[in-house]
């Protein structure tokens, strides 16, 4: 009988895409479950940038709203306290400070190596959705940096080499994300919609084990 490999679920996101939290938040949980079944699986978050010329001094994104969508429409996101309700999210889209989100990714390339990936991913979503903080300001990154206990010494790894490979992924991920959400990618192939329940996500991710017995590696 083959050997089940562990499953590969990537995640491409921005910290300022409301349907980027959700489908976090969902895939976070699922991995969970899966894992306490016995299954071995993992996320990969994958950076990618919904505005990267946004200036990282960050504006009211109710402002952002205005602009592109017009008074009607930024009104109704702002007043809106739904979104995210079921998944026990607070998202407080009239607290949202719109940003350049480069610093975050950053910081959560920082994270990875370490083992913190997902944690300090949550607490950048909640810090921009919730808290209504600027996640492209370093003191504010580097309060989260401690909170979730992310080691930043220069020691680490090389912040020129880092700063490039981030740049590298952002421009490859450029092509496989979207502005209006994430996207999933099951060991190299594309999943799911925008906006896939948590039970979606469970499915895929014990169903993928028998399909890779069934069809073998993956050619990479």
């Amino acid at each position: 009988m083959p050997s089940q490999r562990p499953v590969r679920l990537d995640l491409v996101h921005d910290f300022v895409c409301a349907r980027s939290y959700l489908a976090f938040t969902r895939a976070r949980r699922a991995l969970e479950t899966v894992r306490a079944e016995g299954q071995g699986a993992e996320l990969v978050l994958r950076p990618f940038q919904v505005r990267p010329d946004a200036s990282p001094e960050g504006e009211p994104l109710f402002e952002v709203h205005r602009r592109d969508r017009g008074e009607e429409t930024a009104r109704r996101i702002r007043a809106d306290t739904t979104t995210g309700r079921e998944d026990g999210l607070r998202l407080r889209f009239g607290h949202a400070v719109f940003t350049n989100t480069f610093a975050a990714h950053h910081l959560l390339a920082r994270a990875a190596p370490q083992g913190l990936a997902l944690p300090v991913a949550e607490r950048l979503f909640r810090a921009y959705f919730t808290d209504g903080l600027n996640i492209a300001d370093p003191a504010v990154l580097a309060r989260l940096a401690a909170e979730t206990g992310v080691d930043t010494g220069t020691g680490l790894t090389d912040l020129t080499d880092l700063t490039g490979h981030l740049r590298d992924e952002l421009a490859r991920t450029r092509t496989l994300g979207s502005e209006t959400g994430p996207a999933f990618f099951l060991d190299g192939r594309p999943v799911l919609g925008e906006e896939p329940t948590e039970k979606e996500l469970l499915t895929l991710l014990r169903e993928s084990p028998a399909e890779v017995n069934r069809s073998g590696p993956q050619a990479g």
